[in-house]
C-alpha cells in the first residue's frame, strides 16, 4: 500500500477513513496522516584560540660618542725687557721667589638618563569573513499518483 493510498475511500457514503501504517507498528485507523519532513542545519560555533603572540622588550645597544669640549688654561708668558740702569737703592737679596698659580679647565664626564621615546603596544579585533562549506540532508516529499488519483498541491 502506498502513501497516497492512504487517502482512498473505503466506502462511499461512509466517514473516510485513511489507513496509516507507521514501520514495526499495528495498522491503526486515522481521519488524517500526515508526514513529517526533515533537514538538517549548520549550527556555527565560534572559539578564542591562542595564534601567536608578540613580545615587547627592549635591548641596550652601545654608541661611541665624541665631543668637542672647549676647555682653557692658563699660560704664564715671560717677556725679558731691557731697562734703562737705573740706580736702585735695594739691595741684592739671597731669594726673592714670585708664586704665579697656573689653572685649567678639566673635563668631567657623567652621565644621565633621559627618556627619549614610547612604545604602546595594543590589540584589536578585526572582523573577517569566512566561507563554511557542507553538505546539508533534508527530506522531501515525493507523491506518486497511481491510477485515476487527482492529486492537487496546498503549499
Amino acid at each position: 500500500m502506498g502513501f497516497f493510498d492512504l487517502f482512498a475511500e473505503e466506502e462511499p457514503n461512509k466517514e473516510k477513513q485513511k489507513e496509516v501504517r507507521k514501520e514495526g507498528q499495528d495498522t491503526e485507523f486515522a481521519n488524517e496522516a500526515h508526514l513529517d519532513l526533515r533537514q538538517e542545519e549548520l549550527d556555527i560555533h565560534k572559539q578564542r584560540v591562542e595564534t601567536g603572540d608578540v613580545e615587547l622588550h627592549k635591548e641596550i645597544v652601545e654608541e661611541e660618542k665624541e665631543v668637542n669640549v672647549p676647555v682653557a688654561h692658563d699660560q704664564v708668558i715671560i717677556e725679558r725687557k731691557a731697562v734703562d740702569r737705573e740706580p736702585s737703592e735695594e739691595p741684592i737679596s739671597t731669594e726673592e721667589t714670585v708664586h704665579i698659580p697656573v689653572t685649567a679647565e678639566k673635563v668631567d664626564v657623567e652621565k644621565h638618563t633621559v627618556v627619549t621615546g614610547e612604545v604602546t603596544a595594543h590589540k584589536r579585533s578585526v572582523e573577517e569573513t569566512q566561507q563554511v562549506h557542507d553538505v546539508l540532508h533534508k527530506e522531501v516529499a515525493d507523491v506518486e499518483g497511481h491510477g485515476d488519483a487527482e492529486i492537487i498541491n496546498e503549499d
